[in-house]
């Protein structure tokens, strides 16, 4: 994946004086040595420093004049790297098909934070786009050096400078710099992560100037995939590697006491590591460390079963203490006041479970420690903080080590694949050996960080008049951050945690993100303690949109009822107190589109064993606004809920590539319909028992919706903002909505199983 650079074996000076060049100039004659100097100052032939401030570390120009981009993110399945290569090229007036996107590997890009918060366009492609324009305008001024133009007369054609006037007068980008790298200081805001910001003197160009951008190029990608020509985390061998698995305990909270390693003397090179509650195998052949895992004799720990019966969830959640509390979002007025004077209350509760990844296939990462330096081959989204996390984990230097991303099974949020990588570097420590660590399809469900579980209030005070004069929204759960965000601390990983190190308190939930406007409103939100504070099944963390589609579920539902209680239109409603302009518009599309017919819900026109509804939910995120309306179709017999068909509006500033976003959007609603109708993880008071796809079932393939139509908006005057994440916001909600339209009867609980919709109804 990685395309390594080879320094000039000659120098640019030596390369001027055999060739005899003539430097003519136009107006004031310019010396061989000053072309020569700017050219030593803007490129070198050795690398700087690989950090943020050098234009170096994010574009290089090859011999052949093709370009590398190196990108300290990483693509997830959506086709990001299109956008950026998109990006690049643009600024840089070369061929999309010039630009090699190379990205999340620790030796050839900074930290940019990995694939998070649908930042990948909006903070690394700005980047990138500015890093991308520093390259362009030191090139010209190089070329204007060196064909004695000054500046501002010369265009770029497919990465040759030329005279606006004369193409004769020419100069390419593999003659001006190929093979060379940018010795170019940028002005770097000091941050790492998702908020790197290095731009140079260069603006990028204006948008109506755009060719490549905006563009639907499709993906390469694609085919290499689906015909098994492309290389996974899972397909990485190294020589003299060994197989590792974990040993996870029954009953979580309990840590092996007494280990009998006779028990598994017979396997061929089977070897134990054993620290605290950590405990793996490693054997030289994967099917021997299976064995090994299986039929090693551990004794364990007494422990008291740490969780609550699953009926019990939320009465805990309702009950428990909060441990923080914090106000959200734009308030007014004074709700509680308001209250006292309505003259009906509407209120409701929603509940949420929690959830897992439950990516297609287990984590996997490979860690070799050789001659001092250690290397991770990760499925990560977030292989710089991987990088950090094996440094803390193994007490080296963060310069010793390098982390390189494969592609994994995906992802979408904390997963285990951090716990992975750090599992494999504590056994490659302990046996000398490079591992491979693979987990298996029970311990990927049953113990990846999950979705928290939570509950969630809304209340609206009604006058007279039959309008809302006040708002009161409140959610309250597990923390979404009870484990960070990516495994760059020892505290945050499973390998860390049963090893014994202390432990921190992270409290983090959310409040709907929307412009709702009422003259009294309030929003907070309540974090409680986790079930288990150490090495939890159920330690919560982030999952695609973190909190995004419970918060929304519960407060665009709740929208709903509030329309309901005043036999109002939905759109009707939320036009009359949504005031941003841009959410307006989203909401106007989306209803369009979808061939609304305004009149209130549920119908009153259905009877028998079918029925139809619709419904629309909105949300905004990060910059994005979109509107969903959805369609369902109810058999009332079975409790079956189809999602028909989604008709949805999206706006996230300028579009890179259309049909990247299409695609990404699409996929968002795919994942909310799973989430909404299937998703829930089971667990008793000892361990999580939804451990493969029949305990843990997902959409499959047949109930997939028919039809997705997608509107998309384009702002070009506006920056990119992030498209991963929301649209898949405010689906539960639609389709919760477009069920109460059908049948008159509220689901409040995620999933709506078949069972649970029956019992509804019933």
């Amino acid at each position: 994946m990685t395309r390594h650079e080879t320094a000039a074996r000659f120098s640019r000076r030596a390369v001027l004086k055999a060739g005899g060049a003539l430097v003519v100039s136009v107006g004031t004659p310019i010396a061989l040595d000053t072309v020569l100097g700017i050219g030593q100052a803007f490129a070198q032939g050795t690398k700087p420093p690989l950090t943020p401030e050098q234009l170096s570390s994010y574009i290089a120009v090859n011999a052949d004049g093709t370009v590398s981009a190196f990108f300290g993110k990483m693509d997830m399945g959506q086709g990001l790297f299109v956008a950026i290569g998109q990006m690049v090229a643009e600024e840089l007036d070369v061929p999309f098909k010039a630009v090699t996107v190379i990205m999340g590997d620790t030796a050839t890009s900074v930290n940019q934070g990995g694939a998070s918060g649908s930042t990948g366009i909006q903070m690394g492609g700005r980047q990138m786009r500015m890093a991308a324009a520093e390259a362009r305008r030191v090139l010209v001024e190089m070329a204007a050096a060196k064909l004695a133009l000054p500046a501002d007369e010369l265009v770029v054609t497919d990465g040759v400078v030329h005279a606006k006037t004369d193409p004769s007068k020419r100069a390419s980008y593999a003659g001006l710099i190929g093979g060379r790298y940018f010795n170019v200081q940028l002005d770097w805001n000091k941050q790492i992560g998702n908020a790197l910001y290095a731009p140079g003197k260069a603006k990028p160009k204006d948008p109506k100037d755009h060719k490549i951008v905006g563009q639907p190029i499709a993906r390469a990608d694609i085919a290499p995939k689906v015909y098994a020509q492309e290389d996974f985390c899972t397909d990485v061998v190294l020589p003299g590697m060994v197989h590792g698995r974990m040993i996870r305990p029954a009953l979580a909270g309990s840590v092996p006491v007494k280990i009998d390693e006779s028990s598994i003397r017979e396997i061929p090179g089977a070897r134990v590591v054993w620290e605290n509650g950590f405990l793996g195998v490693v054997a030289d052949k994967e099917w021997d460390a299976i064995k090994a895992a299986e039929k090693l004799k551990v004794e364990w720990s007494e422990a008291k079963p740490p969780f609550p019966d699953q009926g019990a969830l939320y009465d805990h959640i309702r009950k428990a203490q909060p441990r923080k509390r914090e106000i959200g979002g734009k308030q007014a007025g004074n709700v509680d006041e308001a209250f006292k004077t309505a003259a009906r209350v509407v209120e409701a509760e929603y509940e949420w479970p929690f959830q897992s990844h439950a990516c297609m296939g287990p984590a996997c990462a490979l860690v070799e420690i050789k001659d001092g330096a250690v290397t991770c081959w990760t499925g990560s989204q977030k292989p710089h903080f991987v990088r950090n996390g094996i440094a803390a984990t193994l007490g080296v230097p963060i310069e010793t080590v390098r982390a390189i991303w494969v592609v994994g099974p995906g992802s979408y949020g904390r997963s285990d694949a951090d716990d992975a990588a750090m599992d494999a570097a504590v056994l490659a420590k302990a046996v000398g050996r490079p591992v491979r660590m693979q987990y298996t399809r029970e311990q990927a469900t049953g113990w990846d960080p999950k979705g928290p579980a939570s509950i969630h209030r809304a209340r609206a005070a009604i006058d007279a008049a039959g309008q809302v004069i006040a708002y009161e929204f409140t959610s309250k759960g597990f923390s979404r951050i009870d484990v960070g965000t990516n495994g760059s601390k020892p505290p945050d990983t499973l390998a860390g945690q049963l090893r014994g190190v202390p432990l921190a308190v992270n409290d983090g939930f959310g409040v709907p993100a929307e412009s709702y406007e009422f003259a009294n409103k309030r929003m907070a939100w309540e974090t409680i303690a986790p079930l288990l504070e150490r090495g939890s099944p159920l330690r919560s963390a982030h999952l695609r949109d973190p909190v995004g589609p419970q918060i929304h579920f519960a407060s665009e539902s709740f929208i709903d009822e509030v329309a309901a209680a005043l036999s109002l239109d939905p759109v009707e409603l939320r036009l009359r107190h949504v005031k941003d302009p841009r959410d307006v518009a989203v909401i106007k599309a989306a209803a369009e589109k979808a061939g609304w017919q305004a009149r209130p819900s549920p119908r009153r026109d259905q009877a028998g064993g079918k029925a139809t509804g619709r419904g629309i939910a909105y949300a905004q995120r990060n910059g994005t606004r979109c509107a969903i309306v959805a369609e369902v179709d109810i058999d009332r017999a079975s409790g079956q809920i189809w999602a028909r068909k989604f008709t949805i509006a999206h706006d996230c500033g300028q579009i890179i590539n259309p049909a990247g976003l299409t695609h990404t959007i699409e996929g968002n609603i795919v994942q909310g319909v799973s989430r909404t109708l299937w998703e829930e993880v089971r667990f008793d008071g000892r361990a999580v028992t939804s451990v493969d796809w029949m305990s843990y079932p997902i959409l499959d393939i047949t109930e997939t919706p028919e039809k997705i139509e997608v509107v998309l908006i384009d702002r070009p005057e506006l920056p990119p903002t992030g498209a991963g994440e929301p649209a898949i916001r405010p689906v539960a909600a639609a389709i919760a909505n477009a069920i109460f339209d059908a049948t008159g009867v509220r689901l409040r609980r995620v999933p709506f199983s078949p069972d649970r919709v029956k019992e509804a109804l019933s």
